[in-house]
């Protein structure tokens, strides 16, 4: 099996390479408005918003910073399929203008902008992320009533294009090849996780501004988000492509994917990642499998048994849409580069039996 994931050098606010309809899910996570790291970039879209948060006005600041991400949201919905799935990973912001502090929140807004756009919204997921403090306020202290709680989570926004779910020919194996586990559905399928870390990534820039204007989510988001809303075959969208952390997911999880990304340093610095694709995809199908193995283990420890058999592994399965499950693994990238765009190739095997 070959996958193609294509990245786009230019403004996600008019995806024009991208037919309609040609992809069925989104993961990303945009710059957040009213975190100072990206007020030069949203003031560069529209110069009214710097000279909103010069003079102190935080909403008008907020609301100009939404409506750059208004025209990628319309984006969205031109090139997602009936049915298909965005994941938004973003988070709230808190900050002072003008001697004022108070939270701004993203979250509430872009739910808004897609429920207006037809999408339907659908529970969403919190992810807790760890604190770099030991201190769980902010503000005078120990002394009432003015201290505020600290912000330690980033919310992952999950609509749905339209009122109706896709629809798959009987028995697909591309579907049921790409099912997960039993557990890991009982993991994945909550609404706060807890257990997946931040994760500061490693970049060789020698521009020290674009090293600080990179917020890579960890692999572990969007990997997950891929194999739980879409199947082998389809295509994973990222309008806010950064390190590639999204197309690197979706290498590992055997999905085409489509990116677009405005600095193309953070091309040049992914191509030197691409070498390491094919034992990062191994190391994450294996740890799946082993997990699973160690799951068996402890269920038959507590007394319960298995009713199914795993087809294409040695292992035994809670369910009967497991039994066909295939993870898969890069075999090699190779990467295709021309002016309007960078690709990539990758050849994925089934991951093999030890």
């Amino acid at each position: 099996m070959e996958t193609t994931h294509r990245v786009f050098v230019g403004d996600s606010r008019d995806l024009a390479e991208i037919d309609d309809d040609a992809v069925e899910l989104v993961v990303t996570s945009p710059p957040y408005p009213m975190i100072e790291m990206w007020d030069d970039l949203f003031t560069a879209l529209d110069p009214a918003i710097g000279d909103a948060l010069e003079s102190g006005d935080g909403r008008a600041a907020f609301d100009a910073m939404h409506a750059q991400l208004d025209r990628v949201w319309d984006e969205l919905e031109r090139v997602l399929v009936d049915g298909g799935i965005a994941c938004i990973n973003v988070g709230d912001a808190t900050r002072s203008l003008d001697d004022s502090f108070r939270v701004y929140a993203n979250h509430a807004r872009v739910l808004e902008a897609f429920e207006s756009r037809g999408f339907d919204p659908l529970p969403d997921i919190l992810w807790r992320k760890p604190a770099n403090s030991a201190a769980k306020f902010m503000g005078s202290g120990m002394i009432p009533p003015n201290a505020y709680v600290t912000l330690e989570h980033e919310y992952v926004l999950l609509f749905r294009k339209g009122d109706e779910s896709r629809s798959f020919e009987p028995g697909a194996d591309r579907r049921y090849q790409a099912a997960y586990f039993w557990e890991e559905r009982n993991r994945w399928f909550t609404d706060v996780w807890t257990e997946v870390q931040g994760e500061l990534q490693t970049l060789e820039f020698a521009d020290d501004d674009l090293r600080d204007r990179s917020a890579a989510y960890p692999l572990e988001i969007p990997y997950r988000l891929i194999c739980m809303y879409s199947a082998y075959g389809d295509t994973v969208l990222d309008p806010f492509w950064g390190t590639g952390t999204t197309t690197l997911a979706a290498m590992c999880a055997g999905r085409h994917s489509v990116g677009s990304e405005l600095e193309d340093a953070f091309l040049e610095v992914f191509d030197d990642r691409i070498a390491d694709v094919p034992s990062l995809s191994r190391s994450v199908s294996r740890a799946r499998l082993e997990r699973h193995r160690e799951f068996v283990t402890r269920r038959r420890e507590d007394g319960n048994e298995f009713e199914y058999e795993a087809t294409h592994y040695e292992t035994p399965v809670v369910t009967k849409m497991e039994r066909d499950i295939q993870l898969r693994e890069v075999a090699a990238v190779e990467t295709l580069t021309d002016d309007a765009e960078y690709g990539y190739r990758a050849i994925h095997e089934p991951l093999a039996l030890e």
